[in-house]
């Protein structure tokens, strides 16, 4: 079995002692967390204006089934990576707020097919259009190549596996 990596492990060929880079680094971080901070900021706003009662974990379930359409609670639980007691509690409450919908799943009689529902799905891209909006006013103001460079780092950061 392969041994588990650290996506956040510093290379040993990383010169930990440049002063110089450390302190860019540290700027790094901390805009990072700034950048975390103010998601997780826009995640409440945006389940908020879903629903007053719809919690984070909720709203993910929502950005998911999105993307991808009805799925099993199963597998919902695990691409959020929680107990399948917890998604249960999870879709029960969505339900309860008329944002999702339960039903068999014809290819497993056994299984339960999640969905949005209209409201929901209507009321979550209204909530993605208007944080798309938000995104594009803000890097509009850039210079087209500032774009373009900042497109290719956030390339090359998420393609070093962090």
């Amino acid at each position: 079995m392969d041994a588990l990596v650290d996506p956040l492990a510093v290379a040993a060929s990383a010169p930990a002692d440049d002063p110089v880079m450390s302190s860019l680094i540290d700027g790094v971080e901390h805009q990072f967390a700034t950048m975390f901070v103010n998601a997780r900021h826009s995640i409440r706003s945006r389940a908020e204006a879903i629903h007053p009662e719809l919690h984070p974990l909720g709203f993910k379930v929502l950005t998911i089934l999105s993307r991808s359409g009805p799925r099993q609670q199963g597998a919902l639980a695990e691409e959020t990576e929680v107990d399948k007691a917890m998604m249960s509690r999870t879709i029960k409450q969505l339900e309860a707020l008329g944002l999702v919908e339960r039903s068999i799943d014809p290819n497993d009689g056994r299984a339960l097919l999640v969905a949005m529902t209209t409201e929901a799905r209507a009321r979550f891209d209204a909530t993605l259009a208007n944080a798309r909006r938000v995104l594009h006013d803000r890097l509009a103001e850039w210079e087209p190549g500032e774009v373009r460079r900042f497109t290719d780092l956030l390339a090359k950061l998420n393609d070093s596996g962090i």
